[in-house]
């Protein structure tokens, strides 16, 4: 080997062992920042409650024990006119109810009673780490059987980004949804996590979406995803929304903004592809992530409303 072959040899060496030296930092960086979200605290209550008000609704504190033993909270307000519905309003990572809170007033002035829970290890709630939809499933199935043994008489389910994917995966877990809409999902959360290497490294809009993570950034992710299941027994794998909707007879109505660069919209395309006869797809032009409320805020309305009210009959319910 000449010289020149030798120095090429080494430098290669070098730059593996730096990328596989940067890729394990970067996946422990990654692994931990996602299984311990920001905790946002609740900062608007009165606010809040004022606008409920005006529907005859107040905001009242709950709480529900998990199997795990971890203290959930929760908003649970029902309007002076009530219909014996209820839906389910399940926030964003790093969030907490009060994202979800104006979607309330959507759903209060149509009748319904709605319950806004922090998910687990956000906001107010306990929790030691978030697991997007392997503990959380059966979190939402208790706080599901909790509006049903308090009256309601279907119990629908609504959330945006994370929480739009939890509130798919939980139907696998047997919650009795009679209907669900899913707003900017993600479809497996290893797909996710590909996508999001362009948008960390602000190559998102140059399609870096597409190959950053299945070139660059494959190994500092896969790292991260064995380190989550090493350290903390979370296997992120088994987080998947699409397996979820590809078994289930709950009607879903999916929505997604075609400039989403946070969660592709070809996740909604794909979950909508798994399940034909039982998801619908609306696809919305000029909405970024979770953006189609605020570009088309009457059909938005209109829609979600007109969904639930679709599937009211308790034979759609799935029963576990």
């Amino acid at each position: 080997m000449g010289p020149r072959a030798e120095r090429a040899r080494k430098l290669a060496v070098r730059v593996v062992l730096i990328y596989f030296c940067a890729s394990l930092f970067v996946s422990v960086l990654l692994a931990e920042l996602t299984l311990h979200p920001y905790r946002m605290r609740l900062t608007h209550q009165p606010q809040l409650a004022e606008r409920y008000a005006r529907f005859g609704a107040s905001l009242n504190e709950v709480t529900l024990r998990a199997s795990d033993g971890a203290e959930l909270g929760a908003w649970y307000s029902s309007p002076a006119h009530a219909n014996g519905r209820a839906v389910i309003l399940l926030h964003g990572i790093s969030d907490n109810r009060e994202g979800v809170a104006g979607y309330g007033e959507i759903f209060l002035a149509a009748g319904y009673t709605v319950l806004m829970p922090d998910s687990r290890a956000h906001g107010e709630s306990g929790g030691k780490v978030a697991t997007f939809g392997l503990l959380e499933s059966d979190d939402i199935r208790g706080w599901v059987d909790w509006l049903y043994q308090g009256g309601a008489t279907c119990v629908d389910g609504f959330g945006e980004s994370m929480g739009a994917s939890l509130v798919l995966e939980s139907m696998r877990a047997g919650t009795r949804y009679c209907a669900v809409v899913a707003d900017s999902p993600f479809s497996t959360l290893r797909q996710v996590a590909y996508d999001r290497e362009g948008l960390y490294v602000g190559l998102a809009r140059l399609g870096g979406e597409y190959w950053v993570g299945r070139t660059i950034g494959l190994l500092p992710t896969e790292l991260a995803l064995l380190y989550a299941r090493w350290r903390y027994g979370v296997d992120l794998l088994r987080a998947n929304p699409l397996d979820a909707v590809r078994s289930s007879t709950t009607p879903v109505l999916l929505i997604h903004g075609l400039d989403d660069i946070n969660v592709l919209p070809r996740h909604s395309l794909v979950l909508a592809h798994a399940n034909p006869a039982h998801v619908e797809l609306w696809l919305v032009p000029g909405a970024a992530h979770c953006g189609a409320v605020a570009v088309k805020p009457i059909e938005f309305r209109d829609r979600v409303v007109s969904f639930f009210n679709t599937h009211p009959r308790m034979d759609r319910v799935q029963h576990f």
